[in-house]
């Protein structure tokens, strides 16, 4: 796996926990996110694109969050703690 990433990236956070069964990552923000932009997360063997469908804060449904703010979100894929989070 090459450190190249693309200019156009921003890290806006990190995962910080991820539930299994319902496949959700719940990532400490710090840049702002909202529905319907892309991320890519990455760590260890694991690099992804997806569309964030929807987030959570505190079990409420939300359309944006702030930076410094915990957001849980569903993946297409396994992550784990430290994975990064890069807004494209």
């Amino acid at each position: 796996m090459s450190n190249i990433k693309n200019k156009k990236e921003i890290l806006v956070g990190k995962v910080i926990h991820y539930f299994d069964k319902i496949k959700v990552a719940i990532v400490e923000l710090k840049k702002p996110l909202k529905t319907g932009e892309e991320v890519r997360f990455t760590g260890g063997e694991t690099d992804f694109k997806q569309k964030i469908g929807s987030m959570e804060i505190d079990h409420e449904k939300v359309k944006r969050a702030k930076t410094k703010q915990t957001v849980g979100m569903k993946v297409s894929k396994k992550v784990h703690p430290g994975y990064r989070v890069y807004k494209i």
